[in-house]
């Protein structure tokens, strides 16, 4: 039975939190804050015609009046294939890192 359980909770829920949810750093164009995507695997995905996935975001911050658009496409799998960043960059996890911890914390 408790098989049972395990596998029941593991089709409803999709996955632990680091299996469904992808994160994505942006830098809007003419802002110095970064902004933090999060894709979910399971629910925001489209499929494609090639039998893939993509998903399309907007990354807006709350110090920064511009918005960046982010396009992933997927493959079959739900692995990235490519990101594409408009009226932005996308930037690493250290660079987030640095704009949300204060200056002398590090």
């Amino acid at each position: 039975m408790n098989f049972l359980g395990r596998l029941w909770n593991g089709l409803v829920s999709g996955g632990t939190p680091a299996q469904r949810y992808q994160p994505y750093y942006v830098r809007p164009k003419r802002c110095p804050e970064v902004v933090i995507v999060r894709v979910d695997l399971f629910n925001d995905l489209s499929v494609s015609d090639d039998g893939g996935f993509f998903v399309r975001k907007v990354a807006r911050g709350e110090r920064c009046p511009f918005a960046a658009e982010v396009s992933i496409t997927f493959d079959k799998n739900r692995r990235p294939v490519e990101v594409t960043v408009e009226n932005g960059e996308q930037v690493t996890e250290a660079d987030y890192l640095a704009w949300v911890t204060p200056e002398g914390e590090a």
